[in-house]
């Protein structure tokens, strides 16, 4: 793993054997993380992916979570990834809840099998709810929302911010490198930050 400022966020090679290695990955005395991993959420698109290997990891993750009893909390559809992450996550024996918004729920959106899921009012409320209930966080390639909930619970665990006052793990499934350039930034970030002090 890769950390950014001590640890914040990891960015974790695929396959991903255990989940459970995202917490471990973290020195839990420095981050406040004692509680061990019963739920994760999952950031991923709502469609396939430009590559069968996004569809691959988001199979093998769901997979994965389930045989290590860890649920699943994502954001509730059967759509693209999130389908195919949810579907494995149900395959292996996971808990999976789903938290979708109104406008989706309407539009038939929702994934017919889930375990349980609640409808909520829009997307920042399913993103809240999400993190409420996740002890860790975990980002498949996606888009525009999958990189800002990911920086979002980046940002809370280094605050300490989450629910309870807590920092969370949060960790990218790096699939064919498709993290590779954002990891770069933040190196470079963190580096002139450091520069900046040090002046």
């Amino acid at each position: 793993g890769h950390g950014l400022n001590q640890g914040i966020l990891l960015f974790m090679s695929h396959p991903l054997r255990d989940p459970s290695s995202l917490e471990s990955s973290f020195d839990s005395r420095d981050q406040g993380m004692s509680k061990p991993l019963k739920k994760v959420a999952v950031f991923c698109g709502s469609n396939f992916g430009v590559s069968p290997s996004y569809v691959e990891a988001a199979k093998s993750l769901g997979t994965a979570l389930g045989e290590r009893g860890i649920g699943l909390v994502y954001g509730g559809t059967h759509m693209g990834l999130m389908g195919v992450l949810a579907d494995a996550a149900l395959a292996a024996g996971a808990d999976v809840t789903g938290i979708i918004n109104q406008r989706l729920h309407d539009q038939g959106h929702l994934h017919p099998r889930l375990s349980r899921h609640e409808v909520v009012p829009d997307m920042r409320t399913r993103k809240a709810r999400m993190g409420e209930l996740a002890d860790a966080f975990i980002a498949l390639p996606g888009g525009l929302g999958t990189f800002e909930e990911l920086f979002e619970v980046a940002t809370l665990t280094q605050l300490r911010d989450h629910p309870g006052s807590t920092a969370k793990a949060c960790g990218a499934l790096n699939v064919n490198g498709f993290f590779d350039p954002l990891r770069g930034l933040l190196d470079r970030a963190v580096q002139r930050s450091e520069e900046h002090t040090s002046e």
